[in-house]
C-alpha cells in the first residue's frame, strides 16, 4: 500500500527562523524582542520599522540559515512520522541565494535519516503534491488545494483562522499518528 505523504516546511517549522532572529536582534542591536513576538498579527516591519531593512538583510548573510535551531520535538516525531508517512522538506529557498546550501548542510546535520532525494526546494507551493503540508505561511496553506494544511503556529500567525492548526510537534504526532 502506498504512504500517504507529508510535505514540510522548514522555517519556522522544523527550524527555529523567529528565533534566530531573536539572537541577532539581541547580539547586533541590542533589542529584546520577546513582548513584541507576542503581538498579535506579529510582523517584523510592524514591529521595527526603523530596523527593518536591517533585519531583512541578516536573510541574506552567509550562516543566517545555518544558525537555526531545531524546533522542539521536530526530530523526534519527524523521525516517527517517516515510518507512516512518505515526507518531503519543502521550503521556499532560492529567495535567499545562500540559504539553500545552508539549508541542505543543516538538515544533514539535524535531520541525517531525512534523504536528500526527498528536498524539495522551490518559489511556490501550490504545485506541491501531497496529502498533508506543515508550513507557517497562509500563502502557502491558502495554496495548498489537493490535500489537508496544517498550520503550524508561529508568531507571525497566530491571527489566522479558518485552517486546522498545530502549534507544535507533539500535536503534529497527535493528529498524525
Amino acid at each position: 500500500m502506498k504512504k500517504q505523504r507529508i510535505a514540510i516546511d522548514m522555517d519556522d517549522v522544523m527550524a527555529d527562523a523567529n528565533g534566530r532572529f531573536r539572537e541577532i536582534l539581541l547580539d547586533r542591536l541590542r533589542v529584546d524582542c520577546t513582548e513584541h513576538l507576542l503581538m498579535p498579527e506579529f510582523s517584523w516591519q510592524r514591529a521595527f520599522p526603523e530596523h527593518y531593512q536591517t533585519i531583512h538583510s541578516w536573510t541574506y548573510e552567509s550562516g543566517f540559515f545555518a544558525g537555526m535551531k531545531v524546533m522542539p520535538d521536530a526530530q523526534e516525531v519527524i523521525q516517527k512520522l517517516m515510518e507512516k508517512y512518505e515526507i518531503f522538506v519543502v521550503s521556499a529557498a532560492v529567495e535567499f541565494p545562500l540559504s539553500m546550501q545552508e539549508k541542505v548542510e543543516w538538515l544533514k546535520i539535524h535531520f541525517p535519516f531525512i534523504d536528500w532525494r526527498f528536498l524539495v526546494f522551490c518559489g511556490h507551493k501550490y504545485m506541491i503534491k501531497a496529502d498533508y503540508l506543515i508550513d507557517d505561511h497562509l500563502k502557502n496553506i491558502a495554496a495548498f488545494t489537493e490535500g489537508t494544511p496544517l498550520l503550524f503556529t508561529a508568531a507571525h500567525n497566530r491571527h489566522i483562522e479558518g485552517y486546522t492548526r498545530v502549534n507544535n510537534w507533539r500535536e503534529v504526532e497527535q493528529l498524525l499518528l
